[in-house]
């Protein structure tokens, strides 16, 4: 009989290090809140329950993580307290309850899995703790071990003895407890420590009380990396895009300089794709198979076709599609575009609420004068179109199948099919003109130095 599963995700700490009006846990790793990406690793396990432990005032991390339901820990009481706060969701609950911090976005599934694992392999184990080896000095809680290799107790740092604080095996913090037990074994922690706060920690030694073993999971201490600061998340962040780069190569996509490209989360490479450097990937954007993108391009919501063209120093904003075969290029920018199969714009143009053909060209310094200070309209351009050089096309308007509009030309009505449009002033030419402007000058210039 497989048994079922609840999660509860710890969201209730003001996060005052971080000096922000945004919930800690909402700040962004890899272009995702913190707290998305613990909820992603419990999602990975198929869950029957998650439940997110957050404080008094907090409704806007109760909206960023709907549909899941939340508990309010009323006090700042301990990591114990917070989760008693989730006690009336679990009522009656015969399953495993994975306890998690919404401040450990590293946290992979795999990890999540294999304590769950070991929690259910035997009868007798109640409770798995994440464990890291750390042998720079830190001030993580120390885990003692028991001669049959369980865990005997938890040490805080700040209770710890001298002799203690020289164990290199730390808390890790995520547990997975036998959740029939969980909470009579939580009403027996007592704050009796140097914070006066209930403990998790404390578990391990209630839970021997009934012959319960505690064992533990010895995960990388990156995994377990929680963030407190500015520069806690600048850590994460780093790590979070190492993961990125090495995921991504190792699908068949190459990085010309990985350090300096960053994704997000959710950033779909196809293979053979090259990527230079300096290139940076909002969220929401996926690129097929051959695509090219050259250095300094910032890419965000958009999609790109097979074999594209893009940059150097491309600009690709939310709702950008650009077509197999197609080209944007350096100075170019797109948003809500539609760039057909083959076609090009090579540099200097501005593409906006615009639907451009298949192998339409589009000239230097073209832009689509999308807005009117009210409502966006649309630009519609057609196949095989020839966009001359510094043009301004009026929307809404339409460029019909193989038309021409003249290098500099500000078109507010359609132009048919294969027709030209144009709105240039009729050139005139003045012989002579520049030599006399170029002697006047001269002597004006002359008088005003005292020549």
């Amino acid at each position: 009989m497989i048994k079922k599963l609840g999660c509860i995700i710890l969201a209730a700490g003001k996060g005052t290090r971080m000096k922000s009006a945004l919930p800690k846990p909402l700040h962004a790793v890899a272009g995702r809140p913190m707290i998305g990406h613990v909820i992603a690793a419990a999602e990975a396990l198929n869950p029957d329950k998650i439940v997110v432990v957050i404080g008094n005032d907090m409704e806007q991390m109760g909206q960023a993580v709907k549909p899941y339901p939340t508990a309010i820990q009323q006090a700042v009481n301990g990591t114990g307290g917070a989760v008693l706060a989730a006690k009336d969701h679990f009522k009656n609950f015969d399953g495993d309850i994975l306890i998690l911090f919404s401040d450990t976005p590293l946290v992979t599934a795999a990890t999540l899995q294999k304590m769950l694992d070991i929690r259910r392999q035997f009868l007798g184990v109640g409770l798995t703790f994440s464990g890291m080896n750390v042998t720079t000095p830190n001030t993580y809680g120390r885990m003692v071990m028991d001669d049959d290799g369980t865990l005997k107790k938890i040490v805080e740092f700040k209770d710890a003895t001298d002799e203690e604080k020289k164990i290199n095996l730390c808390n890790g913090g995520i547990v997975c407890a036998d959740g029939a037990q969980l909470f009579k074994w939580l009403g027996q922690v007592s704050n009796n420590n140097a914070q006066n706060e209930y403990y998790l920690t404390d578990l391990p030694a209630i839970a021997r009380k009934d012959n319960r073993q505690t064992h533990v999971v010895e995960v990388s201490p990156a995994e377990m990396e929680g963030v407190n600061s500015r520069v806690d998340l600048a850590r994460v962040e780093k790590i979070a895009q190492q993961r990125l780069r090495e995921k991504h190569m190792l699908n068949g996509v190459t990085l010309v300089d990985p350090d300096s490209v960053y994704f997000s989360h959710d950033t779909v490479i196809g293979q053979d794709v090259k990527i230079e450097p300096n290139v940076f990937f909002g969220a929401g954007v996926k690129i097929a198979n051959n695509a090219e993108i050259l250095a300094n391009s910032h890419i965000e919501g958009a999609e790109i076709g097979e074999g594209a063209h893009i940059g150097p120093f491309a600009r690709l904003r939310p709702g950008s599609k650009i077509g197999r075969q197609a080209k944007i290029g350096n100075f170019v920018e797109t948003k809500n575009a539609h760039i057909g199969d083959g076609a090009k714009a090579s540099h200097l143009s501005y593409l906006g609420d615009a639907y451009i053909g298949e192998k339409a060209n589009i000239g230097a310094g073209t832009i689509t004068c999308n807005y009117d200070g009210f409502l966006k309209h649309k630009t519609k351009i057609g196949k095989q179109a020839f966009i001359g050089s510094n043009s301004a096309l009026v929307a809404p308007v339409t460029i019909g199948d193989g038309a021409y509009v003249g290098a500099g030309s500000t078109i507010a009505k359609d132009v048919p099919d294969n027709a030209l449009g144009v709105t240039r002033a009729q050139q005139t030419n003045i012989e002579g003109w520049a030599e006399a402007f170029r002697q006047k000058k001269a002597k004006e210039k002359s008088k005003k130095e005292g020549k």
